[in-house]
């Protein structure tokens, strides 16, 4: 049988349970436990049902179990973790940070998978983070006079939640802090605009990069290979608008489909972040596993 680490999950709003789905999936990871503040809440019942243990004690489930896990999810909010952060790091468990509280390494693992695997603790920035970043880094690569890069991420109204509606400014500062930290540009901008619309829409993001002479040629090649590498993780991850120029600017829009495992499908916000996150937690598994 192959062995596995332990995790557990910190937080059973939506992300935390969609998280919980995909933990089981793996081959590399066991969850031992499931930790909220509500026995009654959604995500605590589907835990239940799914045979994983439970508990309403929020942090203190950790800090009393020593043993308890050698990664922990946490997707609680980013107030929340910039408290947990250092009690995380004082038993000596990786945190895979869920929320935009700046505190752990930007990781998004198309691109830094290798560097992220050094840090004690990582952070995935934002879901707008998770599908616009490697666009922009993707043009970064090929082009070197970029002025000014603007990303977009329209969701559905019903697939953010408090968690996210709380976290709004922290949500525009992180990107933007992402953007920055991968790029190498510091002229950034991000916006989220949430869609109202019924039927619910599929979460989109734009990139516009502005620069006086570009060569789309390389950049649509490395647009193209990107969003190959994106694809290995989150399928549902597709190119709907390949990279134009038009009025100084390039263009690139990509659209999310989410793999329905706990959230609609139409969630490719949420789904994108959690198949980030497993996926950088299944590669830190594999390096303790091969030790």
């Amino acid at each position: 049988m192959l062995k596995k680490i332990n995790v557990m999950i910190l937080g059973s709003g939506n992300i935390g349970t969609d998280l919980l789905v995909k933990v089981l999936r793996s081959p590399y990871m066991n969850c031992t436990r499931f930790i909220g503040r509500n026995f009654s809440s959604t995500g605590m019942r589907k835990a239940s049902t799914l045979g994983v243990a439970i508990s309403d004690q929020s942090i203190n489930a950790i800090i009393n179990n020593p043993d308890c896990c050698e990664l922990v999810f946490d997707a609680t909010s980013a107030s929340y973790h910039k408290k947990y952060a250092p009690i995380f790091k004082r038993m000596g468990i990786k945190a895979i940070d869920m929320t935009p509280s700046q505190v752990g390494k930007m990781c998004v693992p198309a691109i830094n998978t290798i560097e992220c695997l050094g840090f004690d603790n990582v952070n995935m920035i934002t879901c707008g983070g998770q599908a616009s970043i490697p666009i922009a880094y993707a043009i970064t690569q090929v082009q070197q006079d970029i002025e000014y890069i603007e990303v977009v991420s329209s969701i559905s109204s019903r697939s953010a939640g408090p968690g996210t509606r709380a976290n709004i400014d922290e949500y525009i500062e992180n990107t933007e802090s992402g953007l920055k930290e991968i790029t190498g540009c510091k002229n950034v901008k991000a916006i989220i605009n949430l869609n109202p619309a019924v039927p619910c829409i599929d979460m989109q993001a734009s990139v516009c990069v502005k620069v006086k002479k570009p060569d789309m040629k390389n950049i649509s090649k490395s647009v193209s290979n990107i969003a190959e590498k994106m694809k290995k993780y989150v399928p549902g991850y597709k190119v709907i608008i390949d990279p134009v120029y038009e009025n100084g600017r390039i263009i690139v829009m990509v659209k999310v489909r989410g793999l329905g495992d706990f959230l609609p499908q139409y969630a490719g916000n949420l789904d994108i972040i959690n198949c980030a996150a497993i996926s950088i937690a299944e590669e830190y598994a594999k390096l303790k596993l091969e030790k």
